[in-house]
């Protein structure tokens, strides 16, 4: 990945990028803190997307496990 004119090699992996705009970060964990949105907001700024999904299946109900971030808004 390129950020300005640094590459990035190692450690930032998107899950999901849907239709070249919208990234989705899925999780399966007992909660979703804090550290997750920062992971998926990370992303968005360094490819430069403006809509991400942060998609925990770890929920009786999965329309209770997803989060939606905005970058830059």
């Amino acid at each position: 990945m390129i950020y300005g004119d640094i590459c990035i090699e190692v450690g930032y992996r998107i899950d999901l990028l849907v239709s070249g705009a919208v990234l989705v970060e899925v999780k399966a964990v007992p909660k979703v803190v804090p550290v997750h949105e920062a992971q998926l907001l990370s992303y968005l700024k360094l490819s430069s997307h403006g809509v991400g999904l942060l998609i925990d299946f770890n929920v009786v109900h999965l329309k209770d496990g997803i989060k939606r971030l905005v970058n830059n808004f």
